[in-house]
C-alpha cells in the first residue's frame, strides 16, 4: 500500500508542477491584492489563521498534528478570497493565476524537501547516524566534552542534512549518555537546538527558510557563507555561558557496536552528488532546485534496485533488504502539509493586502534593520516559516546585506523558544521530559545575548554587502 500511495504521490506531484508552470505562462501576470484588510472577510480569514496557529503552537499538549489545522484554514481562507473577489468584480483568472502561483511555490518546495527526506531516511535505514551515535557513545567522554562535541556536529552536520535531522540524531546521543541526568540533557538539548539552527543559517540545505531564499532567487548559493561568522558566535556565546552549567561528572562507558549495513557509504556519496547537481544546476542554468533533487532521487532508486537484488541473492533478513519506496514513505508527511497549509494561509491573506500593508508599517516606518530584527523575535514565537515566506511575499526594497540579516534572524531567532523551530519542538517530544518548554526559557536571556551579538557581528563584518543596492529577481 505504502508502495502504491509512494509512485502515485510522485508522479501527481510530478506532474503538477509542470502543469503549473505552463498554467502560470499562460494566465493573468499579476498576482490579486484586493486591499480590504478591514473586511469582513478579510477579518475573519486573519482569526481563522489565528486560531489554526494556536492548535499548532499547542501540539505539544494536545497532541493534535500541526498539518491538520492549517491545512483546513487554508481552505478556509482561500473561499473566502473568491467569494470576495467575485463580489468586487475581479475575473476567474485573476484568482485562478493567484492560487496557482503559491501552489506552485509550494510543489517545488514539496518535492525538493520529500526527496531531502527521503536521502536522509535512506541513511538512517543504512545505519550511517547510528554508526555515529553509537562511535560517540562508546568513547567514554565526560559530560562537558559530550556537551562541546554534540555542539559542534550540530553545527557542522546542519547545514548539509538540515537542523531538525541533525537535532534528532544529537539529541539520540546525549539520551544515550546522559541515562537520567535531567539537568545534563536540558542543557545539552538547548545546546543542540542552538548550534543547529546556528548552523542551518549559513546554508540553502539547513533550514526551510534558508531554502525558500535560495528557491526564490534572493541569495546565491555561496551567498549564503558571508553569515558563517555570525552564525559561529550566535552558537558560541551562549553554548561558552551553558557550559560551567554542566556538571563535572563522568557518563558510564558503554560498549554498544553498529555496522554500516551494504551501500550505507555509496548512499552518503549520492547524497552529496547531488546536492552538487542541485546548486549547479539552480545557480548556473536557472533550474528549479527540484530538477537535480529529482534526478539524484531517481538514480538513487536505480542503486537501490541493485542493493535489493544483491540482498535477495544473499538470502538478507527482510529487515536488511532495501526498497526505496518505503523511506520515500517514511517522509515527515505532517511537515509537508504543515508548509503547504501555512504557505496557502499566507498567500491567502497576501490576496487580501495584509502582507502590503504590513511591509508598509515594518519595513517603511521602521527601517528594514529594525524590521529584519523582528523577524527573529517573530520567529521565536510563531515560528520562522510563515514569517519568512511572509517576508519574500512581500519583498522589500532591501540591499543583500539587509536579505542575509532576515535570513540570520529568522532561523536563529527560533532558537529564543523552544517552541520558535522545529527542532526545539522535536527534542521536546524525543527527550521524554528531561528538556521542556520551561527550561530552554530559563536560558533564553542567554540564548538572547547570542542573537543580538549576531546581529551585531553581521553588520560589522559584511558592512560592505549594506550598499543601498536592492536585490532585483531576474
Amino acid at each position: 500500500m505504502i508502495n502504491v500511495f509512494s509512485k502515485s504521490l510522485l508522479f501527481i506531484s510530478t506532474f503538477l508542477i509542470s502543469s503549473l508552470a505552463f498554467s502560470a505562462e499562460q494566465g493573468s501576470s499579476s498576482l490579486l491584492n484586493l486591499n480590504m484588510i478591514l473586511s469582513a472577510p478579510a477579518i475573519f480569514s486573519l482569526v481563522t489563521f489565528t486560531i489554526a496557529y494556536f492548535f499548532v503552537m499547542t501540539e505539544e499538549f494536545s497532541h493534535l498534528r500541526k498539518s491538520k489545522p492549517v491545512v483546513v484554514a487554508s481552505g478556509i481562507i482561500w473561499m473566502a478570497v473568491v467569494i470576495t473577489a467575485t463580489k468586487n468584480g475581479i475575473s476567474y483568472d485573476s484568482i485562478n493565476y493567484t492560487f496557482r502561483h503559491v501552489f506552485l511555490e509550494f510543489a517545488e518546495l514539496f518535492m525538493f524537501l520529500l526527496v531531502a527526506m527521503t536521502f536522509i531516511n535512506t541513511m538512517t535505514e543504512r545505519n550511517v547516524f547510528q554508526r555515529l551515535r553509537a562511535w560517540l557513545v562508546t568513547r567514554g567522554f565526560d559530560y562537558r566534552k559530550i556537551f562541546i562535541i554534540t555542539g559542534i556536529l550540530s553545527f557542522f552536520i546542519s547545514p548539509i542534512a538540515d537542523n531538525l535531522t541533525t537535532a534528532l540524531l544529537m539529541c539520540a546521543v546525549v539520551m544515550a549518555v546522559g541515562k537520567g541526568n535531567k539537568k545534563f540533557i536540558c542543557l545539552a538539548c538547548i545546546n543542540i537546538v542552538v548550534a543547529a539552527n546556528a548552523g542551518g543559517a549559513f546554508s540553502p540545505f539547513g533550514d526551510i527558510t534558508t531554502l525558500m531564499v535560495w528557491q526564490k532567487g534572493v541569495i546565491p548559493f555561496f551567498g549564503f557563507f558571508s553569515i558563517f561568522v555570525p552564525s559561529v558566535v550566535n552558537y558560541i556565546v551562549p553554548a561558552a555561558i551553558m557550559y560551567f552549567a554542566i556538571p563535572k561528572e563522568n557518563p558510564e562507558k558503554s560498549s554498544e557496536e553498529v555496522v554500516l549495513k551494504d551501500g550505507a557509504i555509496v548512499t552518503i556519496i549520492l547524497f552529496l552528488l547531488t546536492i552538487t547537481l542541485t546548486v549547479i544546476s539552480h545557480q548556473k542554468y536557472h533550474l528549479p532546485t527540484t530538477f537535480g533533487m529529482i534526478t539524484g532521487l531517481g538514480v538513487l532508486s536505480i542503486y537501490g534496485f541493485f542493493l535489493k537484488k544483491k540482498s535477495l541473492k544473499t538470502n538478507s533478513t527482510i529487515e536488511e533488504k532495501f526498497d526505496i519506496f518505503k523511506q520515500v514513505g517514511k517522509a515527515e508527511w505532517d511537515t509537508l502539509f504543515f508548509f503547504y497549509g501555512v504557505l496557502m494561509c499566507v498567500g491567502g491573506l497576501s490576496a487580501f493586502g495584509y502582507l502590503s500593508y504590513t511591509a508598509e508599517v515594518t519595513y517603511i516606518d521602521l527601517g528594514p534593520t529594525v524590521a529584519n530584527i523582528l523577524v527573529g523575535i517573530f520567529s521565536a514565537i510563531v515560528d520562522n516559516i510563515p514569517v519568512m515566506y511572509a517576508v519574500l511575499t512581500m519583498f522589500p526594497e532591501m540591499d543583500q546585506g539587509q536579505w542575509l540579516l532576515a535570513t540570520l534572524t529568522a532561523v536563529v531567532g527560533g532558537s529564543m523558544l523552544s517552541i520558535g523551530s522545529a527542532a526545539g519542538v522535536a527534542l521536546m517530544g524525543q527527550s521524554k521530559g528531561n528538556y521542556t518548554f520551561f527550561g530552554h526559557l530559563k536560558w533564553t536571556p542567554v540564548i538572547a545575548l547570542g542573537y543580538a551579538a549576531s546581529i551585531y557581528i553581521h553588520i560589522l563584518y559584511n558592512s560592505d554587502k549594506f550598499d543601498n543596492i536592492p536585490i532585483v529577481l531576474g
